[in-house]
């Protein structure tokens, strides 16, 4: 399974938190970063994202279908989002809607279960840094993911053990 966490880009400071809107710098951000991930991600490519106005702004620079989480929201912990995710091996309700990127109807499909899953989790700090920590060191701490970065994460297995590796880093530009 492929694993793509994505940090909402940049917001205006301001309350209530969920109606936070992007700054122009932020849409800014978020389409460079689309065109990345247009261009490398994998699919097909499920897109999940939090219910706040920052996080749908960012996912929409994608220009496809995308689902709201509520176990995505600020608040979320590591346990909401990977259930989400269906981390490790895309167990997860989110990988079920083939419309998104790159997307192919299943009926081509023999065993759904032999394709390999991606999602794309559009989301907040510090949730996503402590995911990021906890993939790839085991435990979670409180690591910095900067606003309308991505990180790309795999898990394999090698020799009967399941191993996750970090795929790529793309900071904001």
């Amino acid at each position: 399974m492929d694993l793509l966490l994505w940090r909402h880009a940049e917001a205006e400071d301001g309350v209530p938190d969920l109606q936070r809107k992007l700054t122009a710098r932020g849409e800014k951000q978020a389409k460079q970063m689309a065109a990345w991930l247009k261009a490398h991600a994998p699919k097909p490519l499920r897109v999940i994202v939090s219910p706040a106005l920052r996080t749908q702004q960012t996912a929409r620079a994608l220009g496809v279908p995308f689902a709201t989480d509520e176990r995505l929201r600020p608040d979320a912990g590591v346990v909401d989002l990977l259930a989400a995710a269906g981390w490790p091996d895309g167990s997860s309700d989110a990988t079920d809607d083939d419309s998104a990127l790159g997307a192919q109807p299943c009926a081509n499909v023999p065993n759904r279960g032999e394709r390999k899953r991606a999602i794309l989790v559009v989301g907040h700090q510090p949730t996503l840094g402590r995911v990021a920590a906890l993939l790839l060191a085991g435990q979670e701490a409180d690591w910095s993911v900067k606003k309308g970065a991505l990180w790309w994460f795999s898990n394999r297995v090698r020799q009967g053990e399941t191993q996750t590796v970090l795929r790529a880093v793309i900071p904001p530009n």
